[in-house]
């Protein structure tokens, strides 16, 4: 169980857990083609298994623990969440939406292959997502395994990741406020994120009063994780984030640090990720890696 293998560990050891073992599951998940569809598998396999942090799933399977959730149950969800994940990288980066080089330190897909290319592999990684979640491999029973798909796809569709993304790209001709910009963030990063929690809590059948902590908590780091990135962008490296930075204030789009200002913008990220590390005082002493995962956050380079 996940609750014995992940007890008492240091966030770092927990980070390093989950990198070994998503980085595992989604090779054995992912098609190895060859022929005709070598050119899609090939691309898919480049947008998953070249590097990332893995938060989403580390969410998945810390959540999962802390209900005593089957450790292959968990993996096979939180390997979906990344599939979804990076499915939204990928078409991120297009020319049509930030129009990116550079992602996880080396060319984005529509650069290592085409743009077309680039469009499918998204395409085929978001409905592997919810092939996944749909076997019953990921769990016995068929009301757990629908509830699981009807989050992620309320998470990732019109009302959730893809709404966050027009509103995004909608956010280039206006200027938004603090609520905008949060409103925006909230559906573009913030549903998966959520999700990320959710899952746990279905596959463990969380109480009310359980899920309600966790979403509470996964609201605030959601908010927190974004203004870090902001703070990226505007600050960082492409050495040390991975990805081209500086690209929201060339497109003119309203961000964190634009309206609050740098400074304040640390500050709201700090107490946001307090907040989120309060709400999981029903957790007692199980919840650390959370609550170390949300200083983490907004304390990053990269």
């Amino acid at each position: 169980m996940l609750t014995s293998i992940r007890s008492g560990r240091a966030l770092s050891d927990a980070m390093a857990d989950t990198g070994r073992l998503i980085n595992q599951a989604i090779d054995d998940l992912l098609p190895q083609g060859d022929g005709a569809y070598a050119k899609l598998t090939e691309s898919m396999r480049y947008g998953c298994l070249g590097g990332g942090k893995r938060l989403r799933p580390l969410l998945v399977l810390e959540t999962s623990a802390l209900f005593g959730v089957g450790q292959s149950c968990a993996i096979r969800a939180a390997a979906a969440i990344e599939f979804i994940h990076c499915y939204s990288l990928i078409h991120d980066d297009l020319p049509a939406m930030d129009d990116s080089d550079l992602r996880r330190g080396r060319p984005t897909v529509h650069k290592q292959f085409d743009e077309a290319t680039a469009i499918l592999a998204g395409d085929a990684l978001l409905t592997l997502g919810f092939e996944v979640l749909a076997d019953p491999a990921t769990h016995e029973d068929p009301s757990i395994r629908c509830q699981l798909i009807t989050a992620l796809a309320t998470g990732a569709g019109a009302h959730g990741m893809v709404g966050g993304q027009m509103l995004d790209l909608m956010g280039e001709n206006q200027t938004l406020d603090a609520a905008g910009i949060a409103r925006l963030q909230r559906l573009k990063t913030g549903e998966l994120i959520n999700f990320s929690c959710e899952a746990g809590a279905i596959l463990g059948r969380a109480s009310p009063h359980q899920r309600h902590a966790l979403k509470a908590y996964a609201h605030d780091l959601g908010l927190a994780f974004q203004m870090a990135d902001d703070i990226l962008d505007a600050t960082g490296s492409e050495h040390d984030t991975g990805k081209s930075v500086g690209q929201d204030a060339a497109a003119g789009k309203s961000t964190f640090v634009s309206i609050l200002g740098l400074e304040q913008a640390r500050e709201q990220a700090a107490m946001l990720a307090g907040q989120a590390a309060e709400h999981l005082n029903i957790f007692d002493e199980r919840a650390e890696v959370l609550r170390e995962l949300a200083r983490y956050v907004v304390e990053r380079r990269g």
